[in-house]
């Protein structure tokens, strides 16, 4: 029972984090990468809010987690994105203040970082390219923070065309900031305390 509060705490103030610091770029017109940045993206063409385009970007990585990660998992992944969802459309009554745009960026991106690491040490994810890092750390061995920097660079090197190319590079850099803090804020719970089944295989958190 400790255990389980401790890991809802975690899971809900990792949330909280991430939420504020995708709020800092949002308004300093900056991006993030993988669903995050596509929501971003997404939310600055159209009136939708980035909770609502959080979530329907994600409900295609939800469905290749059930096949892939297991119930448990997928399960505890949808509901971290329906809160952050939540949470982040709650942000836009929160008035943050305005800074330099790197200051937002190194900011964001270590509040994201330890926020998605708090998540994704609890045994859940925020879906999308997370959920594809999981796999690949636990079954290739190939660490979390790579496969994250990698993807992400890709998705923000994209936005160049609506942020330009400046606010694109400042949006790199907090991607980088994230994947490194997430590939180093690595968990140290013991394989037999999260364990992610398939019909097919275990993935633990060894």
């Amino acid at each position: 029972m400790h255990y389980k509060l401790q890991k809802s705490l975690f899971i809900l103030v990792g949330l909280f984090l991430t939420a504020i610091g995708i709020k800092l770029l949002n308004i300093h017109t900056l991006t993030f990468g993988g669903t995050a940045g596509i929501a971003t993206l997404v939310s600055f063409m159209t009136n939708w809010t980035w909770g609502i385009l959080f979530l329907i970007v994600n409900l295609p990585f939800f469905i290749l987690s059930i096949k892939k990660l297991g119930w448990n998992f997928s399960l505890l992944t949808f509901l971290c994105i329906i809160l952050i969802s939540a949470i982040s459309d709650l942000m836009d009554y929160l008035t943050l203040p305005l800074i330099s745009p790197i200051a937002a960026a190194i900011i964001a991106g270590s509040l994201i970082g330890i926020g998605v690491s708090f998540v994704l040490n609890s045994g859940a994810s925020l879906g999308g390219i997370h959920i594809l890092a999981l796999y690949l750390e636990q079954k290739s061995n190939i660490n979390r923070g790579i496969s994250l920097f990698v993807t992400d660079f890709m998705i923000v090197s994209s936005a160049i065309v609506m942020f330009g190319f400046k606010n694109a590079l400042i949006s790199i850099i907090s991607i980088t900031v994230a994947s490194f803090l997430t590939g180093r804020l690595k968990s140290t719970v013991k394989p037999t305390e999260v364990v992610y089944q398939t019909s097919e295989f275990e993935i633990s958190s060894k």
